[in-house]
Parts: structure tokens; sequence; C-alpha cells
């Protein structure tokens, strides 16, 4: 199997579906309704960002260097948004979102998010917390049985990535049942039986490693305690009071119009695939849900600042420890990157990043229909890096945090 498997696998941002229960489904008032293909610019993703938002000479110098990036990267299709107060703003979609008809990205396209899922699902988790309703030092064991060394894994140490417990997407059999059948699906309990397999791989707190195996059991957590979907429970306390209409954990494979295809070289057998289709259900409260360009631009300063949190509860969240990762560190589900806080996403197909830069009040978005690596990195990073060197060069992204094949 080729070293990009695991790597990806382990870092993406999917989670379970599994045939003992029923998977988790968007409550209708959350499915968007269907819009049409735009343009570069489409009418409500631009919100009112002229062509040469921050003047003739910076707008074209980004257009070259993202122009420059995509190809350098190979990405099929891109779309960039960038806002800064006081500044200007910048908006443009470029290449193809379909490899076979050539038809052009567009920016007001819906995307697999992938791990900013994650950016929601421990949202929900937090404002169970500021209710009273669980505590970050509560043990997993008091909400789900069957956890390895689950008496002395906290919550906290599940949304902040140090529990120890094996990443199931490192386990082979899993590897090889996911992309046997890229369309079947999975439930939670099925994906954790994965990971179970395996002894942990180090005490609770020790240190960070990345595993979707945590926020698989934070959904559960959610379920446990509301007696409600997880779907429903990031629709009624996330996103909704968030202001976001296109953002939904879906059923199934579901995608509404109009998106991108997306491409990925995560097969059996390298070659590069169409990935639109598949089901990432075993992604779930790990990396399943689907949003736009504008509705990522309005959950960027609303994560960063904890605006449907108490400040207590944000000021936990974002007490960082290093991950290994030179320049980024990692809280409760969230990144910090330089300055930039946020997360970023992979999975099979598609890559994001959502992050948002606090002392200049700045928000950068970026969609991409693809995750083949390029000479070892992301083509996100590749994407991000590019960007930020040109308009925030004091606070250049440094990276995310999905995980390398060490093999």
């Amino acid at each position: 199997m080729r070293r990009a498997l695991p790597r990806r696998l382990l870092a993406a941002t999917l989670l379970a579906a599994s045939v003992l229960a029923p998977l988790p489904t968007v409550p209708a008032r959350a499915v968007p309704a269907p819009s049409s293909p735009a343009s570069a610019v489409g009418p409500h993703d631009g919100a009112g960002c002229p062509a040469d938002g921050f003047g003739p000479a910076l707008t074209a110098r980004l257009d070259k260097t993202v122009e420059d990036v995509r190809e350098q990267a190979r990405v099929p299709g891109l779309v960039v948004g960038l806002w800064m107060p006081g500044k200007g703003c910048y908006v443009r979609a470029t290449g193809v979102a379909d490899k076979t008809t050539g038809r052009p990205m567009f920016a007001d396209t819906y995307l697999r998010i992938g791990s900013e899922t994650k950016t929601f699902t421990v949202t929900a988790l937090l404002r169970l917390v500021d209710e009273g309703e669980v505590g970050l030092d509560d043990p997993i064991d008091e909400y789900v049985r069957g956890v390895p060394n689950g008496k002395k894994i906290t919550l906290r140490h599940l949304a902040g990535m140090r529990s120890g417990l094996f990443p199931y997407t490192a386990d082979p059999d899993f590897i090889h049942d996911l992309l046997s059948a890229p369309k079947r699906p999975f439930n939670p309990w099925e994906v954790l039986s994965y990971g179970y397999r395996h002894p942990n791989v180090f005490a609770p707190g020790a240190t960070f490693q990345y595993s979707n195996t945590n926020l698989v059991l934070l959904g559960l957590v959610i379920e446990k305690v509301t007696g409600k979907r997880l779907a429903d429970v990031i629709h009624e306390r996330v996103v909704r009071p968030a202001g976001l209409r296109h953002t939904f954990l879906p059923e199934g494979a579901g995608f509404p119009e109009p998106h991108a295809r997306g491409y990925t070289d995560q097969t059996l057998t390298g070659a590069v695939a169409d990935a639109t289709d598949w089901n990432p259900s075993w992604a779930w409260a790990a990396g399943g849900m689907i949003s736009d360009l504008q509705d990522l631009r309005r959950w960027a300063p609303v994560l960063a600042t904890g605006k449907l949190l108490s400040a207590e509860t944000q000021a936990q969240r974002l007490k960082v420890l290093p991950t290994g990762f030179p320049g980024t560190d990692y809280g409760l589900g969230i990144l910090r990157t330089n300055g930039w806080i946020g997360h970023n996403g992979s999975l099979p197909g598609y890559e994001t990043v959502t992050v948002y830069l606090p002392s200049q009040k700045a928000t950068l978005v970026l969609l991409l229909n693809t995750d083949s690596l390029v000479d070892g990195q992301e083509p996100s990073t590749l994407v991000a890096r590019a960007v930020t060197s040109v308009v925030t060069p004091d606070n250049v992204y440094a990276g995310g945090i999905t995980p390398r094949d060490k093999s």
C-alpha cells in the first residue's frame, strides 16, 4: 500500500457508520436548497468583493501567486477567499470543477470540508460544557463504555488529541475495507472496532497524536447527553446560532448541487480516481460535513473569537499545546499556526482551510478539489503558505496537522 494512504486516512477528517445503528441524518431544515452553478465569482460568494478588492497591484500579484501555486500543487480547481477589514478583499475561483468536461471552478461550490468538521463537533460539546451537561475532565467511561483505558481518558484528552487511543484510520483492515468499497456506509461503532484491535499508543495526556477515534467518541457523547442525532445537535446548537445557511452533516454520500468533483490518489492501486460520490459516513463527527465559501467565511471569526461560548470555555479551548508540526499548536478541536486560528480539512477528493488572524481580523478560506500530495505536502498547505506570504508576511501559514506516514 502506498505511503500516502495511512497518512491521509489517519489525518483526514473522516468517521464511521455501521450496520448496527442508523447513520446520522441531516435535519430537513438543514439541507440547503439547490442553487445554480455560478461563474468564477458567484452571485453570493463574492459578497460585494470587487474584482480588484485589494487594489490593482496587490490583486494582480495575488492572481499570479494563486495561479502559480495551483499549477505547482497540481490542483484541478481552487477557490480562494480572503477578507481583511480596512485593507480589502479577494475572491477567486480558478481551474476546473470537472476534469472530464472542463467545467470551470466556481466560487459558490459546496465542498466536503473534512476535518474542519471537528471544529463544529467540539463547539457542540463545549456548548454542553457551558450548560453544565458535561465536564471537560469527565472520563469517557461515564458516557461510552468499552473504551480502552476509558476511566482515565477525559473529554479534554479526546478534544485535544491526547487520549492515546489508536487511530482507526491507521488500521490496515480499515484502509483496505474502505478503499475496496468506498461507497459503502459505516457507523461509529464499526470504525471504533478497528481501532480497539490495537493497544493504546501512550498514556492519556502524554503527547499529541491526531486521531479520528477521539472525535467519533465525542460524537457519541453528544448524542448520549442530548438524546438527539449529532446532525441535529450541530445544526441547532452551532450552525443556526452562527448564522450559517449552507453547512450540515449529510446523510451518507448526499451532496447538494452545485458541487465540484473531487479527485484523489488514495486508492488501492495509487491511480487517481473521482471520489465525489464516495460515502464519507466513516468521517461523521470527525470529517463528514459539507459547507461553502461564504459560510466558512462567517464561521472563521465565530470559531476563533468564541462567539458561541463563554469566555472561560473559549479560554480553555485556546490553551494550545505543541503538535510536533513546526509552527502549529493544537487546542480543543482548533489549531493555531503562526498566529492564524482555525482548522484544515482533508479527505479523499477534497481539502479546505478556514483560519482567522485576530491581529488583523483577517479571514482566509481555501477550497480545493484534490487531496493528492505534492512532494509529501498537502496541496492546501502550499496554497495557504503562498497566499499568506503575500498578504501577511509576518504571519505565514505554517501548515495543518495532517499526520504523515512514518513507515
